[in-house]
Parts: C-alpha cells; sequence; structure tokens
C-alpha cells in the first residue's frame, strides 16, 4: 500500500527541510515526493540532510501547482494545525493511516510552508484534514519531523497488515481522481451561474461546499460521468 502513497511538499522555504523529509520517507518504506513550488531546489544542503536518501530526492517530481501533484490522486490528506471556517473531516495520524490502508486509493499525504502551513484554499482540496496532537504551549512541529510521525503510521499499519488476509478493493469502479472532480466542479459552476442559481459576483461559499459534499462522497468514475452527463442534459435543455 506504501507504493500508493505519495509526500507532497508545498512551497517549502528550506531545502534542508526537504531532505528531512526524504530521510524520514525512506526509513518507513516509502519513496514518491512531490515539491510543489519549492523555493531552493536542487540543493546541497537537502542532500546533506537526506543522509542516504538520495534516491528519493532524485527521483522527486517538481511542479509548478498542487493541483499538478494531485491530479490522479484519490484521495487527499492534509495537514492542518487549526478548525477552518468549513472545517473538514479531521483525523488523527493513525486514523489517516487506517483510511489508507481501509480505502485503498492513490493517497497524497499534503505539508505546508514552515512558517503558515497550508492556505484555506489549498485544504479545501483535502477529502481529511490530519492534524498531529502535539501540545498546545508548543504545538509547532519541523516539516521533516511532521512527515516522520505521519510516515511511521503507515509503516506501523504496514506490518499490522502484513500477516492479514488479502482484502480485495471495495471500489467496484474506480474511484475518480482529483482532475476529475475538478471538472466536474467546473462544469457544475457553469451550469449553476447559466441557471442564474449562483451569482458570480456573490458566490459565497457555495462551490466550496459543493466540493466537500462530493469529496465526502468519494465518487466513483461512472458516478461521476453520471453528473457530467446530468449537467450536460441541463444546459441542452436551458438553451433558448
Amino acid at each position: 500500500m506504501q507504493s500508493k502513497v505519495r509526500i507532497v511538499l508545498v512551497n517549502t522555504s528550506h531545502p534542508g527541510n526537504i531532505g528531512g523529509a526524504a530521510r524520514a520517507m525512506k526509513n518507513m518504506g516509502l519513496v514518491d515526493l512531490y515539491l510543489v513550488a519549492p523555493k531552493q531546489y536542487p540543493s546541497d544542503e537537502a542532500i546533506s540532510r537526506a543522509s542516504g536518501a538520495s534516491d528519493v530526492l532524485d527521483n522527486a517530481i517538481v511542479v509548478d501547482t498542487l493541483e499538478e501533484a494531485l491530479a490522479d490522486c484519490q484521495l487527499v490528506i492534509g495537514t492542518s494545525a487549526r478548525e477552518r471556517h468549513i472545517p473538514c473531516p479531521l483525523v488523527d495520524p493513525r486514523q489517516a493511516a487506517e483510511l489508507v490502508f481501509d480505502e485503498q486509493l492513490e493517497t497524497a499525504f499534503v505539508f505546508g510552508r514552515e512558517d503558515r502551513g497550508l492556505t484555506n484554499e489549498e485544504l479545501q482540496r483535502c477529502h481529511y484534514h490530519v492534524h498531529i496532537p502535539s501540545i498546545e504551549s508548543f504545538s509547532s512541529l519541523n516539516l521533516g519531523a511532521a512527515v516522520q510521525v505521519i510516515a511511521y503510521e503507515l509503516r506501523m499499519k504496514s506490518l499490522l497488515m502484513a500477516d492479514a488476509p488479502i482484502v480485495e478493493s471495495k471500489w467496484d469502479v474506480p474511484a475518480a481522481s482529483v482532475e476529475q472532480l475538478d471538472l466536474l466542479l467546473e462544469h457544475l459552476e457553469r451550469v449553476l451561474v447559466d441557471t442564474e442559481f449562483l451569482d458570480p459576483k456573490a458566490p459565497r461559499k457555495v462551490m466550496t461546499r459543493f466540493r466537500r459534499l462530493y469529496q465526502r462522497a468519494q465518487l466513483d468514475q461512472q458516478e461521476l460521468g453520471m453528473l457530467r452527463g446530468m449537467l450536460t442534459a441541463v444546459e441542452k435543455s436551458t438553451v433558448k
């Protein structure tokens, strides 16, 4: 299952933290690292901090946007240190590991900037938020340490499952990817504007809540296709 998990670091400021994250990943058997617009990379400091995990760095995929890093993922779990205005399901690291093995989907764990984490918009792209329950008086974790906590829980779950019977995926049709869901939401927004359900000048949080709804539903590709077909029929029926 760890082959289905990628670690995504967004806009990392210090290259040493990238190396530290790579080392934490290799310690626990994770290999897929995505870097979204890192401030400084490649870097000798990253290689030094990786301490033998240079192969993880060598194979890291560098992209410009979070959308690119998540496009083919089916489950996205974002790290969050605080509650948000529109909350998403919140899990701890152990529960997050359970989700990975229960769902058996292409999964991304997303880590934000060292100084301010992930933005609200970035967190809205996540099916779940994971919170590491450090003490309130000193709650800030180094990026490499945060990756280590998540990687450790995934490793422990994989060891527990090593001798367990192989369970077939519960999905009879592949789960929809992040990219496919994005296209659905773009289509939905267009129809909602055309039918005057949504005022583009005052959208409020309507599309954010629709995103949360569909992420919570975890659509498969056939269900998503049905919704796209329904929206196309609505468009045709409203043509003057």
